[in-house]
């Protein structure tokens, strides 16, 4: 099938995004709006009745004093991964971002190539000769998917060493994912390992209220953010960031961005943003106060968020981010220990690409990477 591509209007976009099951949050138009900081393109894929049958988000960023740039695809672009000509759909994107003046294409194909259920990680979490989640076998593993990726490297695509383990790629490579999808919200809380469901009831008992906020209450959320960072040790993203997502995601679709808290007489404990794309819904970022931890709100707003994803018809509740570490040493264990008591399943992505389309800004763009 010959393709062509195109750039295409926000509303073109959209209305192809809205005709999928899901797609990923960062390949919704508004998500340009949200990384204003960087220039944007939507693009579409035309089959030769003229049918739209891809879309992608690119992001381009300058590098400084040069007119090149980094064209990034987070999370997409959205195409048929699986198609036998795949270069067919990849080479003339190649060829326009490199016409827009791109030294080298990052991409990251929403392709998932294994998966391990709980009882699976729980097994390698016990075992102390497993250190990560490749070590366990997997629950489910798709053969297409390292089809995919052979036939990328063929291209000329590149990856890193590690393979975007422990957070090395922009966006995480290994996710928590809670299925709902043909489930029952009893069979959902029953899947929840005991001392999920012990914490939730005592968070009930204690009287801890889950609620939504508006945009007005971005600046609470933003308190208790800050007081994550600084527990965890990593740099919050200003006020002004979660204004722009709630104003861009939410003007493209309404609730397409929540915001949920969990207080205890009358104190806000912890909070929360839910993205809505489809039948896809993730918890995107988490916030908690350093006092009243005893009356477990982070197991109670979760647990809303879920029922309120139920409640829409999701089909996926996608707890974001996990490293591969089961090593309890590691400071990154406790991201899948926490997660793994929803009963859901770590899913591993293919993980990020790179296209070099000019190989020495590319090396030097890598090198200034690696210094951050």
């Amino acid at each position: 099938m010959s393709l062509t591509l195109r750039t295409i209007s926000r509303e073109q976009h959209l209305a192809y995004i809205q005709s999928l099951p899901s797609a990923s949050h960062m390949q919704v138009p508004a998500w340009a709006d949200v990384k204003a900081e960087w220039r944007s393109e939507s693009l579409g894929w035309f089959d030769p009745s003229g049918d739209m049958v891809g879309a992608g988000l690119v992001l381009y960023r300058q590098v400084p004093k040069v007119k090149r740039y980094l064209a990034y695809l987070p999370e997409g672009p959205v195409i048929n991964w699986y198609a036998p000509n795949l270069e067919d759909w990849l080479q003339p994107m190649l060829a326009h971002l490199k016409q827009q003046g791109a030294f080298t294409v990052k991409m990251g194909p929403p392709v998932i190539i294994r998966r391990w259920d709980a009882p699976a990680i729980k097994a390698g979490i016990q075992n102390p000769d497993v250190k990560r989640l490749r070590d366990v076998e997997a629950t489910h593993i798709e053969p297409r998917a390292f089809e995919v990726a052979d036939k990328l490297r063929r291209m000329g695509w590149q990856q890193g060493e590690d393979g975007g383990a422990g957070f090395a790629d922009v966006q995480p490579r290994y996710v928590f994912q809670v299925p709902l999808a043909d489930r029952s919200l009893e069979e959902v809380h029953k899947g929840f390992n005991q001392l999920w469901r012990r914490n939730i009831k005592k968070a009930e008992k204690a009287g801890v209220e889950v609620v939504q906020g508006g945009y007005d209450d971005l600046a609470e959320w933003q308190r208790l953010y800050e007081i994550t960072a600084v527990r965890d040790q990593f740099r919050p993203r200003p006020l002004g960031y979660f204004q722009r997502m709630w104003n861009a995601l939410n003007a493209e679709d309404a609730g397409r961005m929540r915001l949920y808290f969990a207080r205890h007489n009358g104190v806000n404990l912890s909070a929360a943003t839910m993205l809505v794309v489809g039948g896809h819904v993730w918890y995107s970022y988490g916030a908690s106060d350093n006092i009243g931890r005893e009356v477990r709100p982070s197991n109670a707003m979760q647990w809303k968020m879920l029922q309120d994803a139920y409640a829409i018809g999701a089909t996926v509740y996608d707890l974001r981010g996990i490293s591969d570490s089961l090593d309890e040493s590691d400071h990154l264990f406790g991201l899948i220990q926490f997660k793994v008591g929803t009963g859901g399943q770590a899913a591993e992505y293919l993980g990020e690409w790179d296209f070099p389309l000019n190989k020495l800004l590319h090396k030097a763009f890598d090198l200034y990477m690696a210094r951050r």
